[in-house]
């Protein structure tokens, strides 16, 4: 007869056998599968080759192959390596030939031939060679490219395509399974997946990425980024690398940031973006404490452009947009997203922080221009000016009047001029030539209204200064020793 250790040892290895493959087809049953996605959208993922025009003298010259010269390009943003080529003599003269220039992937938006893909993938292109699945070869047209956003839309002859079905971002959550189908190195119709590791990453003014780790390398510039319904939620952009090789952080546009691009691209063939005329930098927490802010949020007008709107709405340099329409700027690259989105000529409403207290104005938002470079005033030659007091001196400061010249030339009503700076203002970063508008959220129209200020606060305690140098406005701190 079976003792009874003997029973309870064979209980045990039966249930461990029945058991075992049990938690094994559970565990899965768990896991993704892609094979129906891939079925699904494959069809509507093609492979994109670039040409460009050259002299036969430079066709021959040993340059980078097409891999190669996509993997340097903007996708790892790192600049191409040059080899021992010839200067270009120029491009499309009567001998040039065409050479390949880049492979990248794309997608079908609708059925009539219109293809999505990245800017960069044709950025630069003589010719743009469109691989279906079903290995037909199409050459495409360029409807438009927006370089902000690394979008494109390119046209071929073609109906009757498999088009995607787009997906809604904002039920993508983090942790979510993804899929990407593309060319990588010009293998076409290659299948990468992962998971989305993060969203509203901020790696350009206009667009809050989609982070993920799926394998994303030379070649999947364009394709789709595909969630588990099979619809797709973003556009395969860019990689994080030191090496130029994939090292698990790659990011994706959001496809309705990229629809709306499309839109405009197919209707127009560029894309019309607001602007209101100012140049922000982020707000710190010790800055949103000086100034008595909640928290830190919002973003820090350093500039106006002269007749912009927001010169014209009355903003001021030193302003803290709170929001815009309605819609809170929680960090600084909110602004301009939320206001390139927004259509020119749309009056819109603003909440600023000036001096302490919050400030509702109206704007009427302006188009986007090429962007220009600010300009330091030209220097003048310092008038007798009176001795500034001690108790300026105490905060680091020797302070004078701004002539009526540089208040015109510096587009300011107010300030005075720091002519020498001592120890405690120089931790603060404070230069001499640097103009301070403001102390402790208040005004400075003179050098007696600034030693007026400082005379009343506390030197314990710190206190905010708001400076402009050259075209730029800041906030900074001045400590007291400790």
């Amino acid at each position: 007869m079976m003792s009874f250790s003997r029973r309870v040892w064979l209980a045990g290895v039966l249930s461990l056998g029945l058991w075992a493959p049990m938690a094994i087809q559970a565990q899965t049953r768990a896991l993704p599968d892609f094979t129906d996605l891939v079925e699904q959208v494959g069809p509507s993922v093609v492979n994109i080759r670039t040409l460009e025009k050259v002299s036969p003298r430079e066709g021959a010259s040993g340059g980078p192959d097409e891999e190669m010269q996509e993997l340097f390009r903007r996708f790892f943003g790192v600049p191409l390596p040059q080899g021992p080529r010839q200067q270009r003599p120029g491009r499309g003269g009567p001998n040039a030939e065409e050479q390949p220039r880049g492979v990248g992937s794309g997608f079908v938006l609708s059925s009539d031939g219109f293809i999505m893909t990245n800017a960069h993938v044709v950025d630069g292109a003589d010719q743009v060679i469109v691989t279906l699945p079903d290995k037909r070869e199409f050459k495409a047209r360029i409807v438009g490219a927006d370089k902000r956003t690394d979008v494109a839309v390119v046209k071929i002859d073609a109906t009757g395509l498999p088009a995607v079905r787009i997906g809604d971002v904002s039920r993508l959550k983090v942790g979510e399974w993804v899929m990407a189908i593309g060319s990588p190195f010009g293998l076409e119709n290659t299948v990468t997946a992962g998971i989305v590791s993060a969203k509203q990453r901020d790696t350009g003014d206009y667009l809050p990425f989609i982070q993920t780790d799926v394998a994303i390398n030379p070649g999947n510039s364009g394709g789709p980024l595909i969630n588990m319904r099979g619809e797709v939620v973003g556009i395969n952009s860019q990689i994080y690398s030191r090496s130029g090789g994939f090292m698990g952080i790659s990011f994706a546009i959001p496809i309705d940031e990229a629809v709306r691009v499309s839109d405009q691209l197919r209707v127009s063939g560029r894309v019309q973006r607001g602007r209101l005329g100012v140049q922000i930098d982020q707000v710190g927490k010790e800055v949103a404490e000086s100034l008595g802010l909640p928290k830190p949020q919002g973003a820090l007008v350093r500039a106006i452009e002269p007749g912009s709107p927001a010169e014209k709405a009355g903003l001021e340099p030193g302003d803290i947009i709170l929001r815009f329409d309605g819609k809170t700027i929680e960090k600084s690259t909110d602004l301009p997203r939320f206001v390139g989105n927004t259509k020119p000529g749309t009056r819109s409403s603003l909440q600023v922080w000036r001096r302490g207290a919050t400030r509702e104005m109206t704007i009427t938002v302006g188009e986007v221009e090429p962007e220009k470079v600010a300009r330091a005033p030209a220097a003048e030659a310092s008038k007798a000016a009176p001795p500034t007091s001690a108790v300026a001196r105490a905060w680091g400061l020797t302070l004078a009047d701004l002539s009526d010249a540089q208040k015109r030339e510096l587009r300011v009503r107010a300030g005075v001029r720091v002519d020498a700076v001592g120890d405690v203002a120089a931790r603060a970063g404070i230069q001499e030539g640097d103009v301070i508008l403001a102390l402790a959220n208040q005004e400075t129209p003179s050098l007696q209204a600034a030693e007026a200020i400082l005379a009343r606060l506390d030197r314990s305690k710190p206190v905010s200064v708001l400076i402009r140098r050259g075209e730029w406005v800041q906030y900074t701190v001045i400590r007291p020793k400790g």
